[in-house]
């Protein structure tokens, strides 16, 4: 059985979760109770097998309580990124279907402002809010064991909000028991043998669990028997002194958690301890080549990149060994992939089009039937709605999010390689690059930068900008001015939002921005 439920049995005092900020411990055994209790509580008021669960919270002790107990009851589950605005919130419980809401002590004020007529059973993880239902109490005197109808539920993760409204992916269930291996939900758990993730294991989690990957990696952590160390919020300095107090030999970044723990001062990272570290994972965005060189010098070659999407249709993966020899490739692909060019055709190595997947698993666009047909090549294969190339041996090179692409003058642009080149200058901490209207060529290329000194900001600033720029690309890629800002619009997984930075620019009624 594939569940922590055997661990809560054989390791009952393992550790399951460690709280990053507060080193607070919840052993396994702690964990099946308290999953067990909010399963009961779930179909006492009313869910059952199927029904539809929203999430809105922070990363909290409770947290994986909530999911677990989600799972066993056969719910279909939706975390839902309390950073959104009020009205993006709505929209995406309204869309997922909820009957149930749970929310946290910090959530609860803004949640019971949203229109909840169709959410009957609201519960908070926190003290006692208006029109809110605190789940312990409820819970406290119901059975620490399980409930008699448990089996399998699945996640439903909103995805895309980088680019526009966010869409539900919804995957395959199956009525089968708990920790059944053939679940769809539980082959998912396939991945630890991969990545050699077991009971001795120590895994540190530094993203939201609103996001698929740090969601689907902690549970299934929890599903062969690791601790999983969960971090809050990310901060560089803390994610080193939590790798070195708990000896962590497994954690999952994105580039932007690398970029951020190489600004750290040099003294800070020389006495930092990264020995225990076994396998550092990375993907959800392509790694500038420099930032990933510095970190496998600083590391060791440990680093191991995937490229998958929470679609589920086809990954590769590349080891450090293999980056070494293809910089920027992100490996492999290791199901069927075909790049394919404006005509619908596939193209050769070397040029650039759609990534699309052949096979992979089913899946599809939540009440959005025109989304999944239009993710579909007429041959049947997939994307995930990126741009790359294959080389000659076959690996792949991703170059930007086709929504992303600047069109200037008829020539496309990816701002991912101009991104890649200004995060290296020493004075920037973060950067997007983004098309803005020109009469004549269409879009222009503009770079908004966020600065280490945000005093540095200025004429004289951007004119050592523009000249990094011109030292390192083509005259057609280089950005025609340097807007400054004092923060980029990220989420807390360190995901760009360009879609609020074109708002700045495009008019309301473009047809040229991103929707």
């Amino acid at each position: 059985m594939l569940h922590p439920r055997r661990f809560a049995a054989r390791t009952p005092d393992h550790p399951a979760v460690i709280m990053g900020r507060t080193g607070q411990v919840i052993t396994y055994r702690m964990l099946d109770e308290e999953a067990n209790r909010l399963a009961h509580l779930l179909r006492h008021r009313g869910l059952s097998a199927g029904d539809h669960l929203a999430i809105v919270s922070e990363t909290t002790p409770q947290s994986m309580a909530v999911f677990w107990a989600a799972q066993l009851a056969g719910l279909i589950y939706t975390p839902i990124n309390h950073h959104l605005t009020t009205g993006e919130i709505q929209a995406v419980l309204d869309d997922c279907g909820a009957a149930a809401v749970v929310a946290s002590g910090a959530t609860a004020p803004a949640v019971a402002g949203l229109d909840l007529a169709r959410v009957p059973v609201r519960l908070t993880t926190g003290p006692r809010a208006a029109g809110f239902e605190p789940a312990a109490e409820a819970a406290a005197d119901l059975p620490a064991t399980p409930i008699a109808d448990e089996g399998e539920g699945r996640e439903m993760v909103y995805s895309g909000g980088t680019t526009g409204r966010p869409k539900g992916i919804r995957k395959p269930t199956a009525p089968t028991p708990i920790g059944d291996p053939a679940n769809p939900a539980v082959q998912t758990a396939a991945i630890m043998d991969v990545y050699g993730i077991d009971r001795t294991s120590v895994y540190l989690s530094p993203a939201p669990l609103y996001h698929s990957a740090p969601l689907v990696f902690c549970m299934c952590s929890h599903r062969v028997g690791a601790t999983v160390v969960l971090m809050e919020r990310f901060d560089a300095a803390e994610c080193l002194r939590l790798i070195g107090r708990h000896r962590v030999t497994h954690a999952q970044f994105v580039p932007t958690m690398f970029s951020r723990l190489l600004k750290l001062p040099a003294e800070t990272r020389s006495a930092a301890d990264v020995s225990s570290l076994q396998l550092a994972i990375h993907a959800a965005a392509p790694c500038p080549v420099e930032v990933k060189r510095q970190m496998i010098e600083w590391w060791g070659p440990i680093l191991l990149e995937y490229y998958a999407g929470t679609e589920d249709i086809g990954h590769s993966v590349i080891t450090s060994e293999e980056w070494l020899a293809h910089p920027g490739s992100v490996g492999r692909p290791l199901t069927e992939v075909h790049i394919v060019g404006p005509d619908g055709s596939e193209v050769p190595p070397g040029e650039v089009g759609v990534v699309y997947f052949g096979g992979g698993r089913e899946f599809q666009y939540h009440n959005d039937p025109e989304r999944t047909a239009a993710a579909a090549h007429p041959n049947g294969w997939r994307t995930l709605g990126d741009m790359g190339r294959l080389d000659e041996e076959g690996y792949l090179y991703l170059t930007d999010r086709v929504a992303h692409t600047i069109i200037s003058g008829g020539v496309n642009i990816y701002p991912q390689e101009i991104e890649d080149a200004l995060i290296m200058h020493p004075k920037v901490a973060d950067v997007a690059v983004i098309g803005v209207p020109n009469d004549d060529w269409g879009e222009e290329v503009r770079a908004v930068a966020q600065l280490v000194d945000p005093a540095a900001a200025g004429d004289d600033m951007e004119g050592e900008l523009l000249a990094w720029c011109a030292e390192r690309l083509a005259p057609f890629k280089r950005p025609r001015a340097v807007d400054f800002d004092q923060s980029l619009p990220r989420d807390p997984n360190g995901k760009l939002m360009k879609r609020y930075l074109r708002d700045r620019y495009w008019p309301a009624d473009s047809d040229s921005r991103i929707v």
